[in-house]
């Protein structure tokens, strides 16, 4: 069966006061319908570049996509019109993004704003529109329903308004769901909501996530496939549980090393806190042919610092672009 979204040697381009700069390099994924993959790493990474890439958002005049291949169900999106964009925008792609509060109009209630999507992509009136935006706010378990949706973004908490953007992202039904870092700044109970109730409604309508996100732990809940980024490529790639239980790339084992809960066994040293040392290059070292994670690492040799790792396949569909990966 042919991939829902079908991502081939991405590159995308930002122009900096120093030079342009390939945020993503050489990306490739696949996602098919139904399925759920998340993007795992470090800010400034590009995870979130990734997405406004596929959903046609990149910064004006500063940003662009220089190669490879987007195509939605068979159609290319690198070279498709504005106005298809924006056909496609919320009604086939839609994405939640990262601060509900930001995203939110304050001036406007939260069944307008549902129901606004609505009669814009379905063509509903606004009696209907209104209707169908307040079973949203049910199906995505917020009490009383019918009586919330007059309500403003500020009159709800943190969680309440994580689900009205998540109503307002499934309105139209979506075949893909973008979700952008969607349980930040959220506590742990709530945030335990917000991935029970994407997962159900993944379940129930079909809809394929790409979930955004730096916690591990998340990765673990939500995802069946995930791609590990660094500096703007992809490290490594594969089933969840095959990489959690067998990772290949030094970047990886760090991220995981970083959350107790995720590791098999408990070494004496887990008693203390594990960190990733160093920080992820700036935007004007991405794109250099060698392995950009070569002065964090602590397996690197001179390879790393001479070329660029290749992509290396292992058994369960994992891939991973380390020159040790084989050792590790």
């Amino acid at each position: 069966m042919a991939p829902l979204l079908k991502v081939e040697n991405l590159r995308i381009e930002l122009t900096t006061r120093k030079g342009v700069a390939p945020v993503i390099d050489d990306l490739s994924f696949e996602l098919g319908a139904g399925e759920s993959i998340s993007f795992v790493g470090e800010s400034g990474c590009g995870k979130s570049m990734t997405a406004l890439g596929i959903m046609g958002l990149l910064p004006e005049k500063i940003g662009r996509i220089a190669s490879g291949s987007i195509t939605f169900n068979g159609e290319e999106l690198t070279t498709a019109s504005d106005k298809r964009m924006r056909d496609l925008r919320g009604n086939e792609i839609s994405m939640i993004f990262q601060e509900p509060m930001t995203s939110l109009n304050p001036v406007y209630t939260v069944g307008e704003q549902i129901a606004e999507v609505l009669r814009a992509h379905q063509g509903l009136g606004r009696k209907a529109a209104w209707e169908q935006a307040t079973e949203l706010l049910d199906a995505v378990r917020i009490p009383n329903a019918r009586g919330r949706v007059g309500d403003y973004p500020f009159q709800m908490s943190g969680g309440q308004r994580q689900r009205v953007m998540i109503a307002i992202a499934l309105a139209c039904k979506p075949r893909i769901l973008i979700a952008d870092e969607p349980t930040t700044a959220l506590d742990v109970t709530v945030q335990a909501q917000i991935f029970d109730l994407l997962n159900d409604l993944r379940r129930q309508t079909g809809t394929a996530i790409i979930m955004i996100t730096h916690d591990m732990g998340a990765v673990a809940e939500m995802a069946e496939r995930m791609i590990v980024m660094y500096a703007g490529r992809n490290a490594e790639q594969g089933p969840v549980e095959q990489i959690i239980d067998h990772p290949r790339h030094p970047y990886t084992r760090g991220l995981i090393s970083c959350v107790p809960h995720l590791m098999k066994v408990l070494t004496e040293e887990r008693h203390t806190l594990t960190e990733v040392p160093g920080i992820v290059p700036s935007l004007s070292e991405f794109g250099r042919d060698q392995c950009l994670f070569a002065s964090r690492c602590p397996q690197v040799t001179q390879q790393c610092l001479d070329k660029r790792p290749p992509e290396m396949a292992f058994a369960d569909d994992q891939r991973s672009a380390c020159w040790h990966a084989e050792d590790i």
